[in-house]
């Protein structure tokens, strides 16, 4: 894994940097806001600095992991259920994963204070990081080391909190034997943890979201089973683009199943000033598309239906599949954060039928654990796009916040 950093005067600039070096693939592991320092701070403007990595692509087992199964590789147990004497590990903050209430627990809820105590200082235990791997040789030779007692009871923490927060036990065993190796290297905790996280970075990736190059006007799709919130999402991603980067936008609606969502949209549309027309057919949509050929974007709404629906599902592929080919388009997959693990692989693999898409979590304000994300991330390879924390337009919408949800993953404040 190659690991940098990068200045420039906005977060932007910065990162445009770093896909220049790194490529295109790089991710961003932490940002940073530098402020001026000196005599003369206040003629100076504000630096971005942004660490950002790269690192060849990781396969993933196939073979789901049994609940509640131990890990044990030369003496390292990580069972889920194994009782964790905690120890060495306080700081501030507060206990943010509830502790199991038996003998051990005020130890716990101190280890999880210091676990998120560590998160907050991300920004500084990755600094350390960069300076102890410069110092090193190229290719250094570390001999095999006892796992130290302080590490060995920090990463079974960490296993337990990623289970907590219903990460599928089979990806919390690929992270923890990333861990494992580092850790039998004699690596300090934060070593440790700032491995772990840069690891859980690379594998949810940089947010994929709506790419405005290429020709006009580019055609959205907003496909997901029924109750998701994809009418709500459509109307705030349409407003961000309509009013803050003041694109022409157009509102195409599938969903004719239900009246109340039609109208919604209609109303989304007025406010917006922007056009709206209801489609039924693909030959519909591409003359509607052609009306509204003077726009940077048309968002087609279409109509949630159980992914159980074969005949539902192949209608929706023929929407979609019948834009004529001379038009750019994007599928989204709107999925609720609340929707339950087993389903969730269910709409990814029939959704996928109809279309290659990117992902949107909506409701992530609905739940506290936010694993399914990671989950159908690594399930479906899907890229994320968007997440959502409520129903305001547009302000409860932001393009996918890698580094906030990795945190609260490992047991982070929520914001």
């Amino acid at each position: 894994m190659t690991i940098n950093k990068y200045q420039g005067k906005t977060k932007e600039e910065a990162i445009e940097k770093a896909k220049k070096e790194l490529g295109p693939g790089a991710v961003v592991l932490n940002v940073k806001e530098i402020k001026p320092k000196g005599m003369f701070k206040m003629m100076k403007s504000i630096t971005y600095e942004v660490t950002a990595a790269m690192e060849e692509k990781e396969a993933f087992a196939a073979s789901p992991a049994k609940p509640n199964a131990a890990v044990a590789r030369d003496g390292i147990n990580l069972a889920a259920d194994e009782e964790i004497p905690f120890s060495g590990l306080t700081g501030g903050g507060g206990p943010m994963i509830a502790a199991p209430q038996r003998a051990g627990s005020m130890k716990t809820e101190k280890s999880n204070e210091g676990l998120e105590k560590r998160l907050e200082n991300l920004s500084n235990i990755l600094e350390k990081q960069l300076s102890a791997d410069s110092a090193k040789p190229e290719k250094p030779v570390e001999p095999q080391q006892p796992a130290n007692s302080e590490g060995l009871q920090f990463v079974k923490m960490l296993y337990r909190t990623l289970l907590e927060n219903e990460v599928n036990e089979k990806y919390v065993n690929q992270i923890m034997d990333e861990a494992e190796k580092i850790l039998r290297s004699g690596s300090s905790v934060d070593y440790i943890l700032s491995n772990v996280y840069q690891k859980m970075i690379l594998k949810f990736g940089q947010p994929s979201v709506i790419d405005l190059n290429g020709k006009k006007p580019k055609i959205v799709f907003f496909i997901g089973p029924t109750g998701v919130g994809k009418t709500t999402t459509i109307a705030k991603i349409a407003s961000r683009y309509k009013v803050e980067k003041e694109k022409k936008v157009a509102f195409l609606t599938a969903d004719t199943y239900r009246i109340a969502a039609t109208e919604q949209l209609r109303v989304y549309a007025n406010i917006l000033d922007a056009p709206m027309n209801i489609i039924y057919s693909a030959e519909e949509l591409n003359a509607a598309v052609e009306r509204a050929a003077d726009c940077d974007l048309i968002f087609v709404d279409t109509a949630g239906f159980s992914h159980r629906s074969s005949s539902q599902c192949d209608d929706m592929k023929k929407l979609i599949q019948g834009l004529d080919e001379g038009y750019e388009k994007e599928v989204y997959l709107v999925v609720s954060a609340t929707t339950k693990y087993r389903d969730l692989l269910e709409i990814a693999d029939i959704y996928k039928e109809i279309a290659d898409y990117k992902l949107i979590f909506t409701k992530l304000d609905e739940t506290t654990t936010y694993g399914n994300i990671l989950n159908l991330r690594l399930y479906s390879g899907a890229k994320l796009a968007y997440m959502t924390t409520g129903q305001n337009v547009p302000d409860d919408l932001e393009e996918f916040d890698t580094q906030k949800i990795v945190k609260q993953l490992l047991g982070g404040r929520a914001n």
